[in-house]
């Protein structure tokens, strides 16, 4: 049974990312239409946060555990909210203002170094050579892709945005997972809450340093698509994987985003990739596998309650 659970979730997983891999192109179709890009980003998480509201209204255990929820719950769940909703996307919509999908994917796919390194420290569990390898396989992958190297203009801004985004990302990653391992928290709780908060928050920001904009019809068709499909109920069967699988297991199915995104950006939005390119984000995803492998296969035959 345990093992018909664990497969389940890493098919659930993986369809996630399907998903999430075409909310990009959906973006940069917004964008293209001018939206600004954080009150973009605020109106698809606000929307998504109000379809919750009757799942949560209408659940009486689920309007139980919110209402037990303790005052170190709402600090954790509106910390959450604010490194995966107001930051993470925030950024995430920002540098694709500016920046190619692939190239902002790349960024963000960094995650997964960060969050096996910052977990390997945090357990106070040295680095094997093979990790460390995996490490310079993906530093050496990133070098290849972005040589020869720039930071002038709005490719810097979207550079910066994407690097904010990718260690927002980390962050949530690793808080993500010790918040869905407390019983009492149930994944829609988890996501109503610090979406709650983490997309009002994204949408006042945005309003007041970009402004409404003005959405045509198909803009509408997007927020609401982006809403409904790839965040309210994306965002609930991740967080509901996250407590059958590991932190690492969910940042390797997390990484096949950035392959998906490459196909994604060249059939609908024309992006194409030089060989170097390509080159370098395949050293960056063997790079990423690389520096988890070892923790993967220690945390196979780990009891999962050592997990933190």
């Amino acid at each position: 049974m345990d093992s018909k659970r664990h497969i389940a979730a890493i098919l659930q997983a993986v369809f996630v990312t399907l998903l999430w891999s075409t909310s990009w192109v959906l973006i940069k179709f917004g964008l293209r239409n001018q939206l600004p890009a954080l009150t973009f980003a605020g109106l698809r998480y606000v929307t998504a946060f109000l379809c919750l509201i009757p799942f949560v209204v209408f659940n009486r255990s689920e309007r139980q555990r919110i209402r037990d929820l303790r005052r170190s719950d709402w600090f954790w769940l509106a910390v959450l909210g604010l490194f995966v909703i107001t930051l993470a996307q925030g950024a995430q919509f920002l540098s694709l203002a500016y920046l190619p999908a692939a190239m902002v994917s790349l960024v963000l796919n960094l995650t997964s170094v960060v969050v096996g390194v910052a977990g390997i420290w945090l357990i106070r569990e040295s680095p094997s050579r093979l990790q460390w390898v995996g490490v310079g396989v993906t530093v050496l992958g990133v070098g290849l892709y972005f040589i020869p190297v720039t930071s002038a203009g709005m490719i810097g801004l979207g550079l910066l945005a994407a690097v904010l985004g990718m260690l927002s990302n980390a962050i949530s990653s690793l808080l993500g997972r010790k918040i869905n391992l407390q019983d009492h928290l149930s994944p829609l709780a988890v996501t109503f809450v610090s979406m709650g908060i983490g997309s009002v928050l994204l949408l006042v920001t945005g309003l007041l340093t970009q402004g409404f904009g003005h959405p045509s019809l198909s803009d509408w068709v997007i927020i609401g698509w982006l809403a409904v499909v790839n965040t309210a109920f994306a965002f609930t069967l991740w967080n509901h994987t996250l407590r059958t699988l590991s932190a690492i297991e969910s940042s390797v199915i997390n990484s096949l985003i950035m392959p998906q995104i490459a196909l994604l950006a060249f059939f609908f939005l024309g992006e194409t990739l030089s060989i170097k390119e390509m080159l370098g984000l395949a050293l960056v995803a063997v790079g990423v596998l690389v520096v988890q492998w070892r923790r993967h296969r220690e945390e196979k035959n780990t009891p999962q309650a050592g997990v933190l």
